[in-house]
């Protein structure tokens, strides 16, 4: 199983967390021709339904994932898994949290502006899955037991009533979660959710790892995130070496 993360789509935004349209579709179309099938995240994690399962996931729900990244996948035969952070779907104007704050109030804002709920609709009446990215985007791992309650159930919620259907999956804001967090996630239902690439206590379930895509990873890159050789060590201890030599890797 290989789950990818990506966040924008745009062909004009030099954010880390944006890629262009024509390189996510050759990165997409590279994996269908080594035999992958996709999936949502749920299904890649809970039942596979092939050897090689694909599961493309964007997290933050940016607009530009239905502007740009769906009629690509629709084009490839994937569906996708949008993680959205609840209280700011639907409000029209950008989103900011530390890390993409930065592109507040210059040319870049307007990729800022998340999608709304009719549009989150659109996706899951075509297979899309829609999982929680929490309420507001915090740290999860320094927030006390209410608020963190309070952060994984009620995006949970909000995400049944607007849609209509359960809330299965989770993506841990930045990668944060520590084991109190992963307990409470399970306590209030979460089923599957993705999180730090450490894998600790008896969920990997609630612990599944993801390869990350960011606007850096031209073909040489990519090809090295998705071989499976690298993709072992990655989720290994010993990826703290490898990381330390990453930047000098295929010069």
């Amino acid at each position: 199983m290989l789950v990818l993360t990506y966040h924008a789509v745009s062909e004009r935004w030099p954010a880390a967390l944006s890629v262009i349209p024509d390189r996510l579709e050759w990165q997409l179309r590279t994996l269908l021709d080594r035999g992958y099938r996709g999936a949502t995240f749920t299904e890649a994690v809970s039942a596979p339904p092939a050897p090689r399962t694909l599961a493309v996931t964007f997290d933050d729900a940016y607009r530009s994932v239905l502007r740009l990244a769906f009629p690509i996948l629709c084009r490839l035969g994937l569906v996708g898994t949008v993680f959205a952070p609840t209280d700011f779907i639907g409000r029209e104007r950008p989103m900011a949290w530390p890390g993409i704050d930065r592109w507040l109030g210059g040319p870049h804002e307007p990729e800022l502006i998340p999608l709304s709920w009719t549009e989150l609709g659109v996706l899951v009446e075509t297979g899309w899955e829609i999982g929680s990215h929490t309420r507001t985007h915090p740290y999860l791992t320094r927030l006390d037991d209410e608020r963190l309650q309070d952060e994984l159930i009620a995006s949970k919620e909000a995400c049944e009533a607007r849609l209509g259907l359960p809330c299965r999956s989770l993506a841990y804001p930045f990668g944060d979660a520590d084991e109190r967090v992963v307990a409470t996630a399970a306590a209030v239902g979460y089923e599957v959710a993705t999180g730090p690439r450490r894998r600790f206590g008896s969920r990997p379930d609630l612990l599944c790892p993801r390869m990350a895509v960011y606007h850096t990873d031209d073909r040489r890159r990519f090809a090295r995130k998705i071989s499976p050789s690298i993709r072992r060590i990655w989720a290994s201890p010993a990826w703290r070496f490898v990381a330390r030599l990453e930047p000098h890797l295929g010069r």
